[in-house]
C-alpha cells in the first residue's frame, strides 16, 4: 500500500484528491492547520475510512513537517496548502507569502531528508496566476515555457515555490513535479470565490432568500475546469518515471460575465442584470485580465483529458447549491 501526504487536505482539491487516492488503494495522511472552528466539512465523509489519517500541521514549522515525514515515510507528497484567495493576498501579503514560500521549502527539505530511505515523489501546486500580465505567444494559450509575470502577492509567492521545486529537482535529484493549474472549481469551492458566490446567490435568489448580488470586474477571462478532473492530472504526474512541469487547463476561456449568464439562465431567472450590481471595492488592486491554458503536453504525455467544460461546471455548481438550500428549507 502506497502512502500519500496531502497538505491542505480539507480544501477543495485536497478532498477530491483524497477520494481519488483512497479508491486507488492508498493510505492518505491529510494535513490541516488548527482552527477554532470546524473546517472538515469537505472530508467528513472520509473520517470512517481506515486508510485515511488526519493530522494537524503548521506550514511555517519545519520541525513539525519533518516529524510527520519521518513518521509516515510517504511515497508521494502533494503540496496543496495555501492562502489561495488572490484578492485577500493583497490584504495579507506577509501571511500569504510566508505560508506558500516557507511552507514549500520546509516540505522540500523534508522530502530531501528521507531521499536515501524512501523514493518519495513531490507535487507542487503551481498556479496560472503566475503568468499575470504576460501575453501568450500563440492562440492556444499559456504553456510550460510562457514567461511568468505575477501581479499579486499570491502569484509572486507561487512563482517562488515553483522555481524552488525546480531547483530541488535539478540540484538533489528529487522526483518533484509542478502542476500549473488554471482555474478549477466545483460545488466544494469556497463561497468567497466568484464562481461559488454566483451559483450560491442564484440559488438563494430563486428561493426568495436573497435579492441582489454584488460583483467586481465582469470582464476578466478565465480558463475554468472542474477540480475533480484536475486532481487526476496531479496523480498522473507522480506516476511518470521522470518529473516535469505541466499546464492543466481546458483550453477555453470565458469571462465572468459569461459564467454569470450561464448560471442565471440555467436557474430560470432570466437576465442577471436586474439582480447584479457592480461594487468597486471588489475590484482587485491589480487584475489579471486574461488566462487561457495550453495543456497539450499534459494530454500527450499524461494521457489526461478534462471531462467538464464551463457550462457543465456552472450547472453542476448551481444544482448543488440549490439542493443544499432545498434541504435546509425542508429541515427547517
Amino acid at each position: 500500500m502506497k502512502t500519500a501526504i496531502i497538505t491542505g487536505v480539507n480544501g477543495q482539491d485536497g478532498s477530491y484528491l483524497s477520494e481519488l487516492l483512497l479508491k486507488k488503494g492508498y493510505r492518505v495522511v491529510g494535513l490541516k492547520r488548527r482552527t477554532s472552528t470546524i473546517s472538515t466539512g469537505r472530508i467528513d465523509h472520509l473520517m470512517g475510512n481506515e486508510n485515511f489519517v488526519l493530522k494537524y500541521h503548521d506550514l511555517h514549522d519545519a520541525s513539525c513537517t519533518q516529524r510527520i515525514m519521518d513518521e509516515f515515510l510517504p511515497d508521494e507528497v502533494y503540496n496543496l496548502a495555501a492562502q489561495s484567495h488572490v484578492a485577500v493576498s493583497f490584504e495579507l501579503p506577509d501571511y500569504t507569502s510566508d505560508g506558500i514560500c516557507r511552507g514549500t521549502l520546509n516540505l522540500l527539505n523534508a522530502v530531501r531528508s528521507i531521499h536515501g530511505r524512501k523514493d518519495c515523489r513531490f507535487y507542487q501546486a503551481s498556479s496560472s496566476e503566475m503568468f499575470g500580465d504576460s501575453v501568450p505567444k500563440s492562440q492556444a494559450g499559456f504553456n510550460e515555457d510562457s514567461p511568468l509575470q505575477p501581479v499579486s502577492p499570491y502569484a509572486v509567492a507561487k512563482v517562488y515555490a515553483h522555481h524552488m521545486t525546480q531547483c530541488y529537482r535539478k540540484a538533489y535529484g528529487i522526483h518533484a513535479s509542478c502542476g500549473i493549474l488554471f482555474n478549477h472549481e466545483s460545488p466544494r469551492r469556497g463561497e468567497t470565490f466568484v464562481t461559488r458566490k454566483i451559483t450560491m446567490a442564484a440559488a438563494r435568489i430563486k428561493h426568495g432568500l436573497q435579492k441582489n448580488l454584488f460583483l467586481g470586474n465582469l470582464d476578466a477571462k478565465r480558463d475554468w475546469g472542474h477540480a475533480a478532473d484536475y486532481v487526476e492530472a496531479m496523480w498522473r504526474m507522480l506516476q511518470r518515471d521522470t518529473p516535469d512541469d505541466y499546464v492543466v487547463a481546458t483550453g477555453r476561456t470565458h469571462s465572468i460575465r459569461e459564467f454569470l449568464t450561464e448560471v442565471f439562465d440555467y436557474a430560470g431567472l432570466g437576465g442577471w442584470e436586474k439582480y447584479v450590481g457592480i461594487d468597486s471595492r471588489l475590484f482587485r488592486a491589480n487584475e489579471v485580465p486574461y488566462l487561457l491554458g495550453d495543456s497539450t503536453k499534459a494530454r500527450e504525455v499524461l494521457g489526461w483529458e478534462p471531462k467538464h467544460d464551463m457550462r457543465s461546471l456552472a450547472q453542476s455548481m448551481f444544482r448543488s447549491d440549490e439542493a443544499m438550500i432545498r434541504s435546509a428549507q425542508v429541515a427547517y
